[in-house]
């Protein structure tokens, strides 16, 4: 690899991961608009966002097992050639459950750029370049939600939703090619160890379990908040326009902050402290959007978004202290259980919108929040004895 290779590997890695996350989210700020125009209820123009989630967390642990038998380029290649196709099939069709079952695909794709990356760069980079690259990989994320919600309902106007998906598919595929020019070479000799948990052992304990719970109820209340957050502000009181809408969003830049901080805060206090202070924040968070002003909907959602990161950064960071191998298998269970935790909201949220309004999403997402507090409560026990 050249002299100047590490800053571009930073570059392709953040683009390549940042192009995938934009299209997870892309339906999301336009989902009355999609209601509309599909002639469909709040329910199932809600699945354009829970297919993607569902498909990547379906897909998540076997693509785990293949990055570690097969070359990264390939695997890079079908996934961005997928995920644009789907992208495009999305841009072009009338049918609700074809656009539906579009972004399905896409999710199911969507790891072969994630997940396998950040698993071959773990086996490719030394410790020192990996922890700066995985820096880039953690800020990709962010910016990548960030930008899919403003894409598709700021960037470009709300009822040109299809340029958005075109957009979108542009950009995965500038991001795949670049990647594969220039990710380094994997290693040929990368033999699995035998020591290597099975996913059963690993389920089998209880304290990586609750870890698994809290990362699944975090991303649930997340995921069902900021999915019917924009049917809440078009509605009366508010009844704000689209465009004013996505722009609230922006608090989602909250998490390129709490993240690293929340570490800090974990090293400081310890991850059970931090998920159970994170928790509350969280609860008090979601409660404060019931109030019909849009400076408590700001403030709640600033909140959430730290509460948020705080939990989901403390529990990644608690759960890697407790394992002395399986790493790999062990991360891509959590990202299983977050992922499944985030389609059971949105789909648990969506009836729970339907029969009673806002305050009915928010009722579940406050029961869901013992999830992530009892997880809390025993990291604390355990760090104390």
């Amino acid at each position: 690899m050249s002299e100047h290779s590490p800053l571009r590997l930073q570059l392709v890695v953040f683009a390549l991961v940042a192009a995938s996350f934009t299209n997870i989210y892309l339906t999301q700020p336009v989902l009355p608009v999609l209601q509309a125009e599909f002639v469909a209820d709040t329910l199932l123009v809600s699945y354009t966002v829970a297919a993607v989630i569902l498909g990547i967390a379906l897909s998540n642990l076997p693509f785990g097992v293949l990055v570690d038998r097969l070359p990264i380029q390939p695997i890079i290649l079908i996934g961005g050639i997928a995920v644009a196709i789907a992208g495009l099939i999305c841009a072009t069709t009338h049918n609700i459950w074809l656009l539906i079952g579009a972004r399905f695909v896409q999710g199911l794709f969507i790891p072969a750029l994630t997940t396998c990356l950040a698993a071959y760069l773990a086996k490719s980079l030394p410790i020192e370049r990996l922890n700066v690259v995985m820096g880039s990989y953690v800020s990709a994320t962010v910016v990548g939600g960030l930008g899919g919600r403003l894409l598709g309902g700021w960037i470009h106007p709300p009822l040109h939703w299809r340029y958005a998906f075109v957009s979108a598919a542009v950009l995965i595929l500038i991001a795949t090619f670049a990647a594969l020019r220039i990710l380094p070479s994997q290693p040929k000799a990368t033999t699995t160890s035998l020591e290597q948990p099975r996913f059963l052992s690993l389920l089998k304990r209880w304290e990586l379990v609750r870890i698994y719970l809290a990362a699944a109820g975090g991303f649930f209340i997340f995921s069902s908040v900021f999915n019917y957050l924009p049917f809440r502000l078009a509605a009366a009181p508010f009844s704000f326009s689209t465009e004013l809408i996505t722009l609230l969003y922006l608090v989602y830049v909250m998490g390129i902050f709490m993240g690293p901080l929340s570490g800090r805060i974990s090293n400081r206090i310890g991850s059970g402290y931090t998920l159970m202070g994170g928790t509350l924040l969280l609860g008090v968070s979601i409660t404060l959007t019931l109030l019909p002003y849009i400076s408590a909907i700001i403030l709640g959602l600033l909140g959430l978004c730290a509460g948020f990161f705080a939990v989901h950064a403390a529990a990644v960071g608690s759960l890697n202290r407790r394992l002395t191998g399986g790493q790999g298998r062990a991360n891509a269970l959590y990202v299983l259980f977050y992922y499944v935790g985030g389609w059971i909201g949105i789909t648990a949220s969506g009836f729970a919108y339907t029969q009673w309004g806002w305050q009915g999403v928010i009722l579940i997402c406050l029961l869901l929040l013992l999830l992530p507090f009892m997880a809390g409560i025993g990291e604390q026990r355990d760090a104390s004895r």
